[in-house]
């Protein structure tokens, strides 16, 4: 594959800790914008690996979530590969994500991080045995979900849990307010098995850290969750047209 600097750009290392998700971001934009044209082949796994500075299991993991999505398309056999999809999902499928992108969505996804942290924070704190309980049971209905709409279902109360755990009515007032534009921008994309995978394993730790009050760690996990959700988010919304 040749490249100019941009391309050159989309194959540099992704950090930590969320390579994953930042993995589809990277390449989700890239055929997004062009830059990764329609029927092109990507790199050999072990190259690709090695020039991202990512395990090879992570960077299956975010193939297969493009492969999902409908961005990318494997092949088996002596000529096969990854390839970007000949239509993959761009603009002209997603009427009215142009209202939610750029500093609208921003603005969704920063009063997010202040909600959700400040939730988590006092979650630590205040909830109690029937909270965390509650907590465990919606992260194993999520693991059990035979669709995306009852895993959302679920995502939600889940969120919305951890604001009810906070013993704060104003709290679950904006948690709820939030998780609604939320919604807005989830269904503009594709749902992935390995995202939602990836994700409910997330929420497992944070049950775990609330039951055991490590605040600091419990919010960190929960940026950390809320910042992968950016990642896939920026990698599979759809460009606005033009």
């Amino acid at each position: 594959m040749q490249r100019d600097a941009a391309l050159d750009a989309v194959f540099t290392p992704v950090r930590t800790p969320t390579t994953f998700e930042e993995t589809v971001e990277r390449l989700g934009t890239a055929i997004r914008v062009g830059l990764l044209a329609p029927g092109s082949r990507l790199p050999a796994e072990r190259e690709l690996a090695r020039e991202l500075g990512i395990s090879r299991s992570t960077l299956r993991q975010a193939l297969t979530t493009l492969v999902q999505s409908g961005h990318l398309v494997s092949m088996r056999g002596r000529s096969g590969g990854t390839f970007v999809a000949e239509k993959p999902p761009l603009a002209e499928e997603a009427a009215g994500a142009d209202v939610l992108l750029g500093e609208a969505a921003s603005a969704i996804l920063d009063n997010r991080v202040a909600v959700e942290a400040g939730a988590v924070l006092l979650a630590c704190e205040r909830a109690e045995r029937e909270d965390l309980e509650r907590l465990e049971d919606l992260v194993e209905r999520m693991a059990k979900a035979d669709d995306f709409e009852d895993y959302r279902r679920a995502d939600i109360r889940f969120h919305i849990g951890v604001a009810e755990a906070a013993r704060s009515p104003h709290l679950v007032t904006q948690m709820t307010e939030v998780q609604g534009r939320m919604s807005e921008l989830i269904a503009q994309i594709a749902h992935p098995e390995q995202v939602l995978t990836h994700s409910n394993a997330q929420h497992r730790r944070l049950v775990r850290l609330l039951r055991k009050q490590e605040a600091a760690s419990a919010v960190a996990l929960m940026r950390e969750h809320i910042e992968g959700t950016e990642h896939i988010l920026a990698g599979l919304l759809p460009a606005p047209p033009d």
